[in-house]
Order: C-alpha cells, then sequence, then structure tokens
C-alpha cells in the first residue's frame, strides 16, 4: 500500500549536525525502495538547491541563516525555521496530497503539528532525545523549560511516537505522561557499506600510536551527558599499570573546552591527542585502526557509535545505562561498566586490552549482531506504523 510521506527534518545530507541527519536519509530512502513516495522538509543554504530528487528522495529546502550557537538564540532561530517550513509546507500541499507527516524531535514540531492540521493527516513524531534526559531532569529554567515544554506537547499531540530503544519508551511514557501503547520502538539501522574507510590506515595509525602502544578511541559529540570526562579520569591509572595507552578523542561540543582542561589536569595531553571535528570518511578509518572504543555515556537513547564500532570491528565497552544495554545486550558483542564509574570503566578497558583472544571473540561476535540493526527492517517496522494511521494513494 503506497503512500505519500513528508517527512520533516532540521538536517539532511549534504547538511549534517548530527547523527539525526543520517537516520533521516537512510529511512527516507528505503522507504522509497518500499515503493513510498517520499518528501523531505528540511533547511539548507545558498550553495544547496531548493528542491532536488537524492536516491528517489524528493528534498525540499527551506534557506536559514547560520545557526547561533548561544542556546537562547538558537531556541528563536528555531522558531523562525518552523515559520519558514510552515511557509515551504503549505506550498507543497498545493501541489501533493500527502497521506502523513513525520517529524523528528521538537525542533520541527511546530510545523509539523499546522501541516498535519492543514492535510487532515494524522502526525507521527520520532523522539530522538529528551531536553529531560540531555540535562539530567533539570529543565526548570529558560531555555530548557521552553523546549522541555515544545517536547510535551509535541508528545501529547501526535497520534503516535516512534522511540529507538525500549529504554526511550518507558522514559517518553515517564515524563509526559503518556500510554506507553501509543509508543512503538523501532530501533535505529546501520549499514557496514556506510563505513568503508579512505585513508592509508597503517600510516593513519602511525599518526596516533606506535606498533606496540594500545589505541583507544572515544567519539561524538563532546556534551556532558556523553561522558567523555569519565573516560579521562580512568585513563591516568591505566596508563600506569598498563603502559602503551593511547587515546583519541574525536568531535566538537560545548564540553570541549573543560575536557582539553582536564586533560592537561590529568597530565594526559602527552599520551592522547583531541582531534576536533572530523568527517564520516576520517571517523570510520579510526574505528579501523583503534584497539577499543569507549562509550561512556551518562544519558544515551541509543548508541549508535557502539554499532558502528562494532560494524567496523573494533571492539566496545559501553556504560550500562539506557539504550546501550539493547546495542550491547551481553559480554558476546561487548562489555558494559557500571554508568558513571571510572573505576569500573577502567577495569573493563584492562581486561579488553590484555586479552587478545576476548578482544578477537568480541570483533567475531559483534559482527554478526549488527546485521540485525537493518534499515530495510526499520523501514518495513515504519511503513506498517504509517499503514496503521494514513489511507493509501489512490
Amino acid at each position: 500500500m503506497s503512500q505519500r510521506i513528508l517527512i520533516l527534518s532540521w538536517e539532511y545530507p549534504p547538511l549534517i549536525e548530527g547523527g539525526l541527519a543520517r537516520h533521516v536519509r537512510k529511512l527516507s530512502e528505503q522507504l522509497v525502495a518500499r515503493g513510498h513516495d517520499v518528501h523531505v522538509l528540511t533547511r539548507g543554504d545558498e550553495s544547496m538547491l531548493r528542491e532536488e530528487e537524492m536516491e528517489g528522495v524528493l528534498v525540499h529546502r527551506v534557506r536559514e541563516p547560520r545557526r547561533p550557537r548561544d542556546l537562547g538564540e538558537f531556541v528563536t532561530w528555531i522558531e523562525h525555521m518552523n515559520v519558514d517550513m510552515l511557509a515551504a509546507g503549505v506550498e507543497l500541499g498545493d501541489r501533493f496530497d500527502f497521506d502523513l507527516v513525520h517529524g523528528h524531535d521538537w525542533l520541527v514540531a511546530v510545523a509539523g503539528d499546522h501541516l498535519a492540521n492543514r492535510f487532515r493527516c494524522p502526525l507521527v513524531v520520532t523522539i530522538h532525545a529528551t531536553e529531560y534526559g540531555r540535562h539530567q531532569g533539570w529543565v526548570g529554567s529558560h531555555p530548557q523549560s521552553h523546549i522541555h515544554g515544545v517536547e510535551r506537547w509535541m508528545a501529547n499531540r501526535a497520534e503516535r511516537l516512534i522511540t529507538c530503544s525500549h529504554y526511550m519508551r518507558g522514559h517518553v511514557a515517564d515524563i509526559y505522561d503518556l500510554e506507553e501503547e501509543r509508543i512503538t520502538v523501532i530501533p535505529n539501522g546501520i549499514d557496514p557499506l556506510d563505513l568503508q574507510p579512505v585513508d592509508d590506515l597503517e600510516t593513519l595509525r602511525g599518526r596516533f600510536a606506535g606498533p606496540q602502544e594500545r589505541l583507544v578511541l572515544l567519539v561524538g559529540r563532546l556534551v556532558y551527558e556523553k561522558g567523555f570526562q569519565l573516560a579521562l579520569e580512568a585513563l591516568p591509572g591505566l596508563i600506569e599499570r598498563l603502559g602503551h595507552v593511547r587515546f583519541l578523542v574525536a568531535g566538537s561540543g560545548t564540553h570541549e573546552k573543560e575536557l582539553r582542561a582536564q586533560a592537561e589536569q590529568l597530565g594526559l595531553m602527552q599520551h592522547g591527542t583531541f582531534l576536533g571535528w572530523i568527517g564520516d570518511d576520517v571517523l570510520h578509518s579510526l574505528y579501523r585502526i583503534s584497539d577499543l572504543c569507549v562509550i561512556p555515556s551518562i544519558y544515551e537513547p541509543f548508541g549508535l557509535v557502539a554499532l558502528e564500532a562494532m560494524a567496523s570491528g573494533c571492539p566496545c565497552i559501553v556504560a550500562d545505562t539506557g539504550g546501550l544495554r539493547e546495542v550491547v545486550p551481553n559480554d558476546d558483542v561487548g562489555l558494559r561498566f557500571r554508568s558513571r564509574d571510572p573505576e569500573s570503566l577502567a577495569v573493563m578497558v584492562e581486561r579488553v586490552l590484555t586479552d587478545d583472544v576476548l578482544r578477537e571473540r568480541l570483533v567475531a561476535e559483534a559482527s554478526e549482531h549488527v546485521l540485525s540493526f537493518d534499515w530495510a527492517d526499520v523501514a518495513r517496522q515504519t511503513a506498517e506504523l504509517y499503514a496503521a494511521l494514513g489511507r493509501a494513494v489512490v
């Protein structure tokens, strides 16, 4: 049963802020492969076409100025973006009859609500993360209180919600006072073919570690809830006990300055490198040259980095929290440490770095495990949800 879907997202390749752009792209392309007519309404800049077809997906862009870094200004900027998306969506509604609107996170909530009302069709919302979770419940002050309020209204407004993990379903139901039956769990997918390295791996590894050294990778947005401060705290003791251990921090974010200062204070800068923001091609190569990837998150709705590491043949250790428990469900595919506990993390890192048999077993088992996170299956489950809510295109 073919449907015409309008998907709203504040980012879509080539404009990439984080994992959301990749998620929406892969989902959209797989929905097209299933025979659906998929339109994505997103933002762009002057260098991008206002409308183009990409892998069968019709992408429509509103041109927005560069986003501000200040969160208060960002909220105002998002409000303006929603006004522009609503105007563009109204024009699209004059050209196409949409069966369903699918919004991603609070960033497009206002436009999604108005367009679904105008088109008289269902509104589906995927909640990838919450402001409440990002700030460990501290949402009493602006702008966090505003964002939390929008998310609560959006969650109660939508006909159906999607979360990427069972953990997130319980979390969303709890903080927004919802029945869990209104929330469908559809995990993220991964395509190992998207993770191809492009660099000369031997030369690249030589930039960061010697032949006898072990290389530990930390990758993601450098924000408090990702827990990189816990990994840095664990490293000095590990280096003292094991020797020949180096680390890489790949990513940028609001916590970067504090993390660099922490590393300096702990005497770690001679043992590792902060790379800053890196593109996907370099990231995929880093997974291949590292001996271990650590995901020490305090709050983690899903854990895509863990999946990418496993799919790239890099063993991983994750915090025993949130959606990471579902991505790494047992110690056959990866190890878990007690969340927020640097000593527990250090024990697990030492275990993996000193046991070649364990590391090889983790890599082998994980390579099979990641195949269950298939984008075609994600699209199938999403399309089934659409079919239950929407109306078929005649």
